[in-house]
């Protein structure tokens, strides 16, 4: 195994992820979330229409009726759209149909509502309390795998590298201002598990070589780790951002919000797991002695 000094290229690049994420939690403060109407409430409704008609047609004479932006977005067949607007003023769908009606009449075209459901405020923040309870057990869950795996100098590398993930995926849609919805919440679920992977593959590395090479410098311990996992890591993020990739590009609307959240957590995954999850514990004083076998007297 070739041995890669890659110790000066883990200091710097561990400062830069960490000034981008004090930037990253500063943009979320600063500017907050665009929540979908999951969280917030409103009215979805699903209409068909003719296949000649455009977005860029009706996007304008929706807003226009209801005064206010009305996401447009194409549904599995040519001519079938799904609107998402924020007015629930009144719980009366028969009303809403008649609304979207008159809304695109100037298109001279038929309007045939398929089906319109409204989601209430209420519900819209029990789904926000029970998705941040989802992501807090999670991280507790993780936490407690952790702490019982590897001594904690070695866990808290992994588990700063999680949270950096997580915040810059956050951040990424704080700074745009792109809806934030289930789907972006279950991609930060999944972010979760994918860079919890990456992370362990090298930490455990790390954790064999302390053990085999107990008189390795611990800079050197971390380089190998990293020289030995570096090809898997590679291979493993290559073939899912390809597969993240294809969903972003043909899965549409409802699928970009998941799929560009997965895969800016894919990249500061890898990243963060290489450079942050092995920098911390070597500055937290983690040395071969932490993981050496004691000796247990058989004298009572």
């Amino acid at each position: 195994m070739k041995n890669i000094n890659l110790t000066k290229w883990r200091y710097v690049s561990s400062a830069i992820s960490i000034l981008l994420m004090i930037t990253s939690l500063a943009i979320i403060g600063v500017k907050g979330f665009n929540w979908g109407l999951d969280f917030t409430g409103g009215v979805v409704t699903e209409v068909q229409l003719d296949r000649k008609i455009t977005s860029s047609e009706l996007q304008p004479l929706l807003n226009a009726a209801y005064q206010q932006e009305v996401s447009v977005i194409s549904a599995s067949e040519p001519g079938r759209w799904v609107l998402r607007y924020g007015d629930i003023k009144s719980a009366d769908t028969e009303q809403s149909n008649v609304d979207i009606q008159q809304a695109l009449a100037p298109l001279n075209s038929e309007v045939q509502v398929l089906n319109s459901s409204v989601v209430g405020p209420q519900i819209g923040q029990e789904l926000a309390e029970q998705g941040g309870l989802a992501l807090l057990v999670a991280m507790l869950c993780i936490l407690g795998y952790l702490s019982y795996r590897f001594e904690w100098r070695l866990a808290s590398g992994a588990l700063f590298a999680l949270v950096h993930d997580v915040v810059f995926v956050l951040a990424f849609f704080a700074l745009t201002q792109m809806e934030f919805n289930l789907t972006v919440l279950a991609a930060v679920l999944a972010i979760l598990g994918y860079s919890l992977n990456d992370s362990i593959i090298i930490a455990d590395r790390i954790r064999e070589l302390l053990i085999a090479k107990p008189k390795l410098a611990i800079q050197d311990i971390n380089n190998q780790a990293i020289a030995a996992t570096f090809s898997r890591t590679m291979v493993t993020s290559g073939t899912t951002l390809m597969t993240v990739g294809a969903l972003w590009i043909m899965g549409g609307g409802p699928l970009e919000g998941f799929s560009i959240a997965m895969f800016i957590g894919i990249l500061t995954g890898t990243f963060s797991s290489i450079s942050v999850g092995t920098s911390l514990p070597e500055f937290l004083g983690l040395t071969p002695e932490h993981y050496k076998e004691q000796v247990i007297s058989d004298t009572p």
